[in-house]
C-alpha cells in the first residue's frame, strides 16, 4: 500500500529546497530543478488535477487513465526525463463570454495526462517564481484567490477612507503572448533542460480547432490544468 500522505510531505520538502535554492541564487538561472520530479511527485500532481473536466484530443477520461494509474505515472516520468514526451495538441472549444452577447471565448482542453504533467511542472516552478511576485498580486497563485483579492481591496479602500477603483482587462491577452519573450523570462530563472524542453513542446504542440490542427506563432491556449480546490495538507 502506497503512503500518499508521505508523498505529500516529501513533495512539500522538495518544494522547500527549490525555494531555498531560488532564494540563495536570486537573479540567477537554476539548472537543476527537474530531478525533484519522480513518480511520487507525479502522483501529487495527479491528486491536484481536477478529474471532472472534458477529455482532450485522445478522448481519455480521468477514469480511463486511472485504470492503470501507477504504470501511467511511471511512464510519464520516464518520458519527461528522457525527452521522449510528445505534447499532444490542445482541443479548442468556445464558450460564451460573461455578460452575454454573441462573443465567445476560446478555451483549450489538454489531454488528461498532459494536465497532470503540466501540474507537475507548475509545482516545480511555483517555489521559484513566487519570489518574483508582489504581495498584492493574486492571480493564479497558491494560497490566493479572487475572494481574497476582494477582501484585500475592501480593506485597503476602507483604510484609505474611500478612493477610486479602476477595473481594467487586457484584450485577448492569452491570444497574444509572445513565445520568445515567454521563453526568455523562463530562462532568466530556470534553465533546466528537462523543464525548458517540455515547455517548448507545449508551445509548439498546436491546437485542434474544428478538426484542423493549427500552429499559432503567438499566444497560449486559455484553460489548461485546473487544480482541485483542496488537496491533502
Amino acid at each position: 500500500m502506497r503512503n500518499a500522505q508521505e508523498f505529500w510531505e516529501t513533495m512539500y520538502t522538495k518544494q522547500g529546497r527549490i525555494a531555498e535554492a531560488a532564494r540563495k541564487h536570486a537573479g540567477e538561472s537554476l539548472v537543476s530543478v527537474a530531478h525533484h520530479i519522480d513518480v511520487q511527485w507525479m502522483y501529487c500532481a495527479y491528486e491536484w488535477t481536477r478529474r471532472d473536466g472534458a477529455a482532450g484530443v485522445d478522448g481519455v477520461t480521468a477514469a480511463g487513465y486511472e485504470a492503470g494509474l501507477w504504470g501511467n505515472l511511471e511512464n510519464l516520468v520516464e518520458l519527461l526525463k528522457s525527452g521522449g514526451y510528445r505534447a499532444p495538441p490542445v482541443r479548442r472549444v468556445y464558450i460564451p463570454k460573461a455578460g452575454g452577447g454573441d462573443e465567445k471565448r476560446p478555451i483549450g482542453i489538454p489531454t488528461y495526462e498532459d494536465k497532470i504533467l503540466q501540474r507537475s511542472v507548475a509545482m516545480a516552478l511555483e517555489p521559484i517564481f513566487e519570489r518574483e511576485f508582489h504581495d498584492f498580486s493574486y492571480g493564479f497563485r497558491p494560497g490566493k484567490s479572487a475572494h481574497k483579492a476582494l477582501e484585500r481591496l475592501w480593506k485597503e479602500v476602507m483604510d484609505m477612507g474611500g478612493g477610486y477603483i479602476i477595473d481594467m482587462d487586457i484584450s485577448k491577452y492569452f491570444d497574444t503572448i509572445d513565445h520568445g519573450l515567454l521563453r526568455e523570462m523562463l530562462r532568466r530563472r530556470v534553465n533546466d533542460g528537462v523543464i525548458t524542453r517540455v515547455i517548448g513542446k507545449w508551445l509548439n504542440a498546436g491546437i485542434m480547432d474544428g478538426g484542423q490542427r493549427i500552429y499559432p506563432e503567438r499566444g497560449t491556449p486559455q484553460g489548461g490544468a485546473a487544480a482541485k480546490q483542496s488537496v491533502p495538507a
